[in-house]
């Protein structure tokens, strides 16, 4: 990736957090890396290097910086938005798919050759895979080492590593202190929630709309999965080594996530989710000046800067809840919803992972066994089911007609087999004429899948009513056609166009 030399240095001069995420500064006197907006002095020029990642400064051979903690910078919004293999390959290695299945299998997601994936990842980042699943392992770990009780056996195997020696070298290297004087640094109490809860701040750049996000998500909420109350929502989650619950509350200049975890592995994938659910790596600066060009949208900007595309923690949950909501009402798909998750409730999470990893500590290392099946605690919120499920649901429970029985039905069938991957990493465009491919799924469901759950930023949905009829309080086309035409000067952010037409109907 291109970094143009005095324009980041000017935003390192400035302390601008807005570019927090965007890059990375290393200077070279030091030896650290810092984000532009580090409160420090900024360094002289001769000793400044700008990198596109954290990974690119660690592999440079510099630390993270201590006091702004650049590991923690929210990350960028171009690698959140790109439908690209870089920007799949990005979201897919946040989503732990490389401590899961290796760079082989990141390469088998994507349809490229390792070496081939490696030296595209190099030109733009500054980085292979390894080395950015590695700075992800690192961030991980310290989340781990500094608001749990956990021993440092049991944070090595939870964050990815495959050996302690290989943990302890990693965090020396990246951080410059050792595990426990991270944790001795850290001065934090492990978290209320008792054992396989972890406390941690989401960062976001702002202005962030949170009551936006809030009454989206409370509108839709469906009991027993999630649910908004005194300015905190809950959800469920189906993680890849178990069952999960998040509290996300928003606050100023970040969001306090609490995950109640019955694996540890699963942290990563768990933030990367709840991440994406609010739309936190967006840019809200650049959505809202183009946005705001538009004098009919002025006014909504300016009163309600920084609104986000809320997405989601699980592709196929968004995909049917888009077919059940193919012309009802959102009350009325809620309902059906409902009444589908009665029939497939899962059984409540187990005891946390957290006691089978200490009683490994006994064994040979390796990583933490899985949680019992079936027993757990009756106050967890519960994931939505998968595709096999919904496969096995009975026609009198849907509650439906038959044609849109049928279309989940082939939907689950598409996902569960395989031939359709509705994962932040999946090839969007690809994915959109899969969808289409399939009986009852017409452009609407599609646009809607491709904008909640693949987080495409352009979508525009001239048909749904909600959306013309925001489009007539605001004084513009409300016709189909006319609107599509319209919207082009929205261009690249239509999504967001759409929250805000769906605001003002």
């Amino acid at each position: 990736m291109e970094l143009d030399f005095e324009r980041c240095y000017r935003a390192v001069d400035s302390r601008d957090q807005r570019f927090d995420g965007w890059f990375y500064t290393g200077v070279t006197s030091t030896g650290i890396y810092c984000r532009p907006s580090c409160p420090a002095m900024t360094p002289k020029r001769q000793n400044v290097r700008f990198f596109p990642s954290a990974a690119a400064a660690q592999t440079a051979g510099l630390r993270a910086c201590r006091r702004c903690r650049p590991d923690a910078a929210p990350g960028s919004p171009q690698w959140d938005v790109r439908a690209d293999v870089v920007g799949r390959a990005m979201r897919l290695i946040a989503d732990g798919v490389v401590d899961r299945d290796g760079i082989p299998g990141l390469a088998a997601r994507l349809g490229y050759t390792e070496r081939h994936l490696h030296r595209m990842l190099r030109a733009e980042m500054g980085a292979g895979p390894l080395a950015l699943a590695r700075a992800q392992r690192a961030q991980t770990a310290r989340t781990l080492i500094e608001t749990t009780g956990l021993g440092m056996a049991e944070v090595a195997f939870a964050a990815g590593f495959g050996s302690v020696r290989q943990f302890n070298d990693t965090v020396r290297e990246v951080f410059g202190a050792a595990p426990s004087e991270l944790r001795t640094a850290g001065r934090r109490c492990p978290a209320p929630g008792g054992a396989g809860t972890i406390t941690l701040r989401l960062a976001y750049r702002p202005p962030l709309h949170a009551e936006a996000l809030l009454d989206f998500l409370a509108l839709r909420a469906l009991p027993g999965v999630e649910e908004v109350r005194d300015g905190t929502y809950r959800r469920g989650l189906r993680l890849p080594h178990g069952a999960g619950e998040a509290a996300l509350t928003p606050a100023d200049g970040h969001v306090t996530a609490t995950l109640r975890l019955t694996d540890m592995r699963d942290l990563a994938p768990a933030v990367a989710r709840c991440r994406r659910l609010l739309d936190l790596d967006a840019d809200p600066t650049a959505v809202d000046g183009t946005l705001a060009a538009d004098p009919a949208l002025a006014g909504v900007v300016a009163a309600e800067p920084g609104i986000r595309l809320p997405r989601s923690v699980d592709g196929f949950e968004m995909a049917v809840r888009a077919v059940v909501g193919q012309q009802v009402s959102v009350r009325s798909a809620r309902t059906t919803l409902t009444r589908l998750l009665a029939h497939l409730r899962p059984p409540a999470p187990g005891p946390t992972g957290v006691d089978q990893m200490v009683r490994a500590r006994s064994r040979q290392p390796g990583p933490p066994d899985l949680p019992a099946e079936g027993a757990g605690r009756a106050d967890w919120l519960r994931g939505f089911p998968g595709a096999e499920e919904v496969l096995g649901v009975p026609d009198e429970v849907f509650g439906m007609p038959a044609g849109r029985r049928e279309t989940i039905r082939g939907l689950a069938r598409a996902v569960a087999d395989g031939s359709l991957d509705l994962a932040p990493g999946g090839d969007r465009e690809e994915t959109v004429r899969r969808l289409l491919a399939l009986p009852g799924i017409g452009p609407w469901t599609a646009g809607y899948v491709a904008m909640r759950a693949l987080g495409d930023p352009d979508v525009l949905l001239p048909t749904d009513l909600a959306v013309r009829r925001g489009a007539a309080a605001l004084g513009l086309p409300d016709a189909p056609a006319t609107l599509d035409t319209y919207a082009d000067r929205w261009r690249p952010w239509r999504s967001y166009a759409v929250i805000r037409l769906w605001r003002a109907a």
